[in-house]
């Protein structure tokens, strides 16, 4: 017959005191949520029970959450950023005992404010609204009174909760970058007015040139997506620049092909920079120099996040920012 888990097997495993382990089971005050949520888990794998009866302690709570994402974010093979994020997302709901419910919310349903029916069948305990979304959808969601963060996005309501990358740094680093190499005639490519992180990177992008007494050119912002969110052709101007600053790496991805079915080479005439480190910019000619997300910080402090304003544990609105870094490789030439 198996030995029966302890607390004590517990505490010793996790190299913490018995107290600890037993504060955290009973969700008694005196734990902080990180060591509470190993300690929960690690009952959860250990199998561990009370006094030999079926029912553990306290029962280890279970929520849904749903995540809901503009169907213009998601390409349906499973080849998009926000694929990936969502996938993250789920991963650590299960490591909490929880489980996510991906919804794409189409235009029409973004336009006429008309809510899920996770929401209006009460099937999910809380919402995390993935990229951006109309304000009106937004104001109508959080009128439900249903638990809800933003993450990938903000916007002017300093009621909301949101989790978002440093898009504006990265940009910036990503700008000074070629600068660093000589640059001083650099683009920018991405709508500013489709999404926040868009907006974020052109502003970080804005910011080194003025730095560095560059002027802006009009000329130099280029479109990259319809109205739809559906890339577009990339007008270049009529004067190139000796590098671009994209707002994605699937954007770079497309430029760069454009360029070189002009005739140009990358980064021998142009130089080119993403953004997001997606799979793509590791298989691109060249590898492509880019920042690096932090998926899995982001996932972490989403599921966190809404797992306390599911539980009424937060405090006043929570907006947390994540690191990024830059990953340098082949697509930038030092023309100093």
């Amino acid at each position: 017959m198996a030995k029966r888990v302890t607390m004590g097997d517990i505490a010793k495993v996790l190299d913490v005191s018995i107290v600890t382990v037993s504060k955290a089971l009973s969700n008694k005050e005196g734990v902080s949520d990180e060591v509470r949520e190993r300690i929960i888990k690690k009952a959860q794998e250990m199998g561990y029970v009370y006094n030999g009866s079926i029912k553990q302690v306290e029962k280890l709570e279970s929520y849904t959450v749903g995540i809901l994402v503009h169907e213009k974010f998601m390409d349906l093979l499973g080849n998009s950023f926000y694929w990936k994020i969502y996938q993250s997302i789920s991963r650590i709901l299960k490591e909490y005992n929880c489980f996510g419910i991906l919804e794409l919310i189409d235009e029409t349903c973004e336009h006429t404010s008309k809510m899920s029916k996770l929401i209006t069948e009460n099937k999910v305990d809380g919402i995390i609204l993935l990229g951006q979304m109309a304000d009106h959808y937004i104001e109508t969601l959080y009128s439900s009174n249903q638990s809800t963060i933003l993450l990938d996005f903000y916007n002017e309501n300093p009621s909301y909760d949101t989790i978002i990358s440093d898009s504006f740094y990265g940009s910036y680093m990503l700008t000074n970058h070629l600068i660093a190499n000589g640059h001083q005639e650099i683009a920018y490519v991405g709508d500013i007015h489709a999404t926040s992180s868009i907006l974020d990177r052109y502003l970080g992008y804005c910011k080194a040139l003025i730095e560095h007494n560059l002027l802006l050119k009009d000329e130099y912002v280029l479109n990259d997506r319809d109205r739809e969110g559906k890339f577009i052709d990339i007008s270049l101007p009529k004067k190139l620049p000796t590098a671009f600053v994209c707002n994605c790496d699937e954007v770079a991805y497309i430029l760069i092909n454009k360029l070189k079915s002009e005739g140009y080479s990358i980064p021998e005439d142009i130089s080119v920079v993403g953004f997001d480190n997606y799979l793509i910019s590791t298989l691109m000619d060249p590898p492509l120099t880019t920042v690096q997300v932090n998926i899995e910080e982001m996932a972490k402090a989403a599921v966190k996040a809404i797992l306390r304003k599911i539980k009424g544990k937060g405090n006043g609105v929570e907006r947390r920012v994540i690191n990024n870094n830059i990953i340098y490789r082949g697509s930038v030439k030092n023309i100093k």
